[in-house]
């Protein structure tokens, strides 16, 4: 049994991001067709593209921001003249910010996780659902965090985003669903990327030895995760918060 995404097309935003670029490698390994969304990073995304092309799958280079409808609503256009309607939406872009606790973070660092977790959802969404509604079939996947059951200190501003985040996932997939749309988040724990790999671990040691597995988890097992409920296999799953952390978080019953 294998995932197979031919014939579809996927935008990931923030696709230039450690964890996206993944994602977008592994869609488009999968088969689908995929938007590579950037905000800023263009060479990044230029490379990716090239990437992608080199090994035969199809891709476009796509910029917005995240946060801004009318932005969003231009890159809609733009994908829909380079791949055509796109069935999986994947939303992973967030905007980065120094944490701190909440008597010393700054208020404008809160709008910024409102509008990059909360309203980048709602925004894609209203951009791109009601084609699939029509199709009467798609993939809408947010990516969440562990930090979002754990809220740890200095955690709050990213917390508070992701929390109101899955709180549009719950209700989406319930508004949605008679159209045999999947509404899903994937929440990742302390991933491993590129990055890291070249650079010394051993300051993970505690979080590990709090993770039943006994390790970090790595990009591709996110992406993994997004590419299942990317396809058919998933038809039936909605409405799904779904931890990729070896278990260091457990939502419960």
């Amino acid at each position: 049994m294998n995932i197979d995404l031919h014939g579809k097309t996927a935008l990931v935003t923030g696709a230039t991001g450690e964890l996206g670029r993944v994602m977008a490698r592994t869609l488009a390994q999968c088969g689908a067709k995929v938007a590579i969304h950037y905000h800023s990073n263009k060479p990044k995304a230029q490379q990716l593209l090239e990437e992608i092309q080199a090994w035969g799958g199809t891709a476009t280079i796509v910029q917005a921001d995240i946060t801004n409808e009318a932005s969003i609503l231009e890159m809609k256009d733009s994908i829909y003249a380079e791949l055509g309607e796109v069935d999986i939406v994947v939303a992973n872009a967030v905007v980065q910010y120094t944490w701190t606790t909440i008597l010393e973070q700054s208020p404008e660092d809160y709008k910024s996780q409102f509008e990059s977790c909360v309203m980048q959802s709602v925004f894609l969404a209203k951009a791109f659902i009601p084609a699939m509604q029509l199709k009467r079939v798609g993939r809408f996947i947010g990516i969440n965090t562990e930090c979002s059951m754990q809220n740890f200190a200095t955690q709050s501003a990213y917390v508070a985003g992701k929390r109101g985040m899955d709180g549009v996932y719950r209700v989406l997939a319930k508004e949605v669903g008679e159209y045999q749309i999947t509404v899903n988040q994937v929440a990742p724990g302390w991933t491993i990327s590129e990055k890291e790999r070249s650079a010394e671990l051993g300051a993970d040691e505690g979080y590990k030895q709090g993770v039943p597995l006994k390790r970090r988890g790595e990009d591709q097992d996110i992406a993994n995760a997004v590419a299942f409920l990317a396809s058919d296999l998933a038809s039936f799953i909605t409405g799904a918060y779904i931890p990729v952390t070896g278990g260091n978080v457990m939502p419960a019953i």
